[in-house]
């Protein structure tokens, strides 16, 4: 019922920026948030940022506060990720979810996008 694409990942150097974008289509209006989720080798998948389509509700990981902003333009259906201050660390498989409700977890999101690669080298 919804679809979601992801674009803008990519290889870049510590300190570097990127910008994430995922494409929604279909019934959107069966959901209420979205987010972007990471998983890096080893690791289980991590919530990064989360935002309602009406923007008054956001989440940010700890980790990432400060550097990443997560932003919709609700007449294109698309949500962005701006990672700014790449640190090698942040080096993950990028996912975009849409909710129904709104979640914090994983097991709470509807609808997954198929990833998008992000690299930050030393």
């Amino acid at each position: 019922q919804v679809q979601l694409v992801e674009s803008g990942g990519g290889l870049v150097q510590a300190g570097g920026s990127l910008r994430l974008s995922c494409a929604a289509s279909g019934r959107t209006f069966n959901t209420h948030g979205l987010g972007w989720f990471r998983q890096a080798p080893g690791k289980e998948r991590e919530l990064v940022a989360a935002i309602s389509w009406s923007g008054g509700r956001i989440y940010y990981a700890d980790s990432v506060k400060g550097r990443f902003t997560i932003s919709r333009d609700n007449a294109k259906n698309t949500v962005y990720l701006q990672m700014n201050s790449l640190k090698p660390e942040d080096t993950a498989v990028y996912y975009c979810a849409a909710s129904r409700y709104g979640s914090y977890i994983a097991t709470g999101y509807d609808y997954w996008g198929q990833g998008t690669q992000v690299t930050v080298s030393s």
